[in-house]
């Protein structure tokens, strides 16, 4: 199976075009106006240029000759959400895509000349941001609430995290989002995904790799 190249970028540290969004293709120029906060705007825009450059590089080319084409499975392509994607040269860059943000890091995640049919998805998460009460109820599985059960206390939050990113980095994949109940997926031992862990990974964030 294709093996993925990781990237991890902090937000503040992508050069930007400033308010003209240059680069980000017509939907994503949109929704980049909407944002009523400007740090949320900002981080928006870095996120969409740091997967671009992404893609170029991979590609080694100059990110300019990359239009943005993100495909929801509802609405279509040319959305300003859905599954990222780049037009080249009047047809489809050949690449399989994800990025995920939080906490002002955007993890990116590409392969290359992909075998037909291959689907990708990562997911970022901070430690603590589903550790609210019911959250367990509405997004576990009863086999993942007996895990989380059997595990000592101090680790359950980071657990519990890493739960939700590994459902949200498979649901990325399969193009289903939140449309699909996250308490009747059960992501303790599925093919296809895994924990992304290592140096890379900034303490008090968790990571998940979905690909199949």
């Amino acid at each position: 199976m294709d093996s993925p190249v990781l990237e991890l970028r902090e937000l503040h540290l992508v050069p930007t075009p400033g308010a003209s969004f240059k680069g980000l293709g017509e939907p994503a120029q949109k929704r980049a106006l909407r944002f009523a906060n400007a740090k949320d705007r900002e981080e928006f825009v870095a996120g969409r240029l740091a997967l671009q450059r992404f893609a170029a590089a991979l590609l080694d080319l100059d990110p300019a000759r990359l239009v943005p084409n993100y495909h929801c499975p509802q609405c279509g392509p040319r959305q300003d959400h859905g599954r990222p994607g780049f037009m080249l040269d009047g047809g489809p860059a050949p690449l399989v895509l994800s990025a995920s943000r939080a906490s002002g890091w955007v993890l990116l995640a590409g392969v290359v000349h992909p075998a037909d049919g291959l689907r990708l998805g990562v997911d970022l998460e901070v430690v603590g941001q589903a550790a609210f009460e019911g959250f367990d109820d509405v997004a576990l599985t009863v086999n993942e609430r007996n895990f989380l059960a059997s595990t000592p206390p101090r680790e359950r939050s980071s657990q519990r995290a890493r739960l939700w990113a590994r459902k949200e980095a498979w649901l990325k994949m399969t193009g289903e989002g939140l449309r699909h109940n996250p308490a009747e997926l059960d992501v303790l031992d599925r093919p296809g995904l895994r924990d992304i862990t290592g140096a890379e990974i900034p303490d008090g964030l968790v990571a998940a790799l979905a690909i199949g």
